[in-house]
């Protein structure tokens, strides 16, 4: 199990933002070795319970709040990345559990007695909160990601983009999924990660491009089961 405890800021800002930040934060930071271009491909399947209490804390802004998600990078991925983050004040708290890519399609329809076979505590925690709550599968979202790092206080900054999703098939290894799309093609959601504090320099860099202000409340899956209701009403 892998453990982080940090920070995170979001911002919703333009494609034209994010070419410029992009570009700026390419000559003070290191780019993550998975960028290849406009970067690499991200899939996560949500679970939810069938009340949608995740959702609901989110919309209402509940403080102490979780959020479960099992995660690939494409449809070729030989893995999974089971995945809880929990907003504990201004912290998030994020636990990942690698998984088979045959453990995860039975995740995926349900099984989660899957889960039994791991040693693992996480492992253990998560069987019996999604079966004590009655977790589902709910959407998926996938997007492109371009991320940046630097060393000092685990500083990682990305831009997630080409945002699409659906709740028609929740096989995340499926190379046929029919997603429609979450966000405006020409927005990004950029994403602010540090423990301690943000080093000036690149606070400076966010704050002259228009992006280091306006932090906005943006959850992936909160705009996937939002636009979903719009087509569903």
């Amino acid at each position: 199990m892998n453990e982080v405890l940090r920070q995170e800021k979001k911002f919703l800002i333009s494609l034209d933002q994010y070419y410029e930040l992009s570009h700026r934060l390419g000559q003070v930071m290191h780019e993550d070795v998975n960028n290849h271009g406009e970067g690499y491909n991200i899939r996560s399947l949500y679970f939810d319970t069938i009340y949608e209490k995740d959702y609901v804390d989110k919309e209402d802004g509940v403080e102490l709040r979780r959020k479960i998600r099992l995660r690939n990078y494409g449809p070729q991925t030989p893995f999974a990345m089971l995945e809880m983050k929990q907003k504990q004040g201004m912290m998030q708290k994020k636990r990942s559990l690698k998984m088979s890519r045959e453990d995860a399609g039975h995740l995926i329809s349900g099984d989660y007695g899957v889960l039994l076979k791991y040693s693992d505590p996480f492992a253990a925690e998560c069987f019996g909160l999604m079966n004590t709550l009655c977790y589902v599968p709910k959407t998926v979202v996938e997007y492109k990601r371009k991320a940046f790092v630097a060393k000092e206080n685990a500083i990682r900054v990305t831009f997630d983009h080409h945002m699409i999703g659906t709740e028609s098939n929740y096989d995340i290894f499926s190379p046929e999924l029919l997603q429609y799309s979450l966000l405006h093609p020409y927005m990004a959601v950029l994403e602010v990660k540090f423990n301690g504090f943000l080093l000036s320099y690149i606070k400076d860099i966010l704050k002259n491009s228009g992006a280091g202000t306006g932090e906005l409340a943006v959850s992936k899956y909160c705009l996937a089961r939002g636009v979903s209701m719009h087509y569903r009403f």
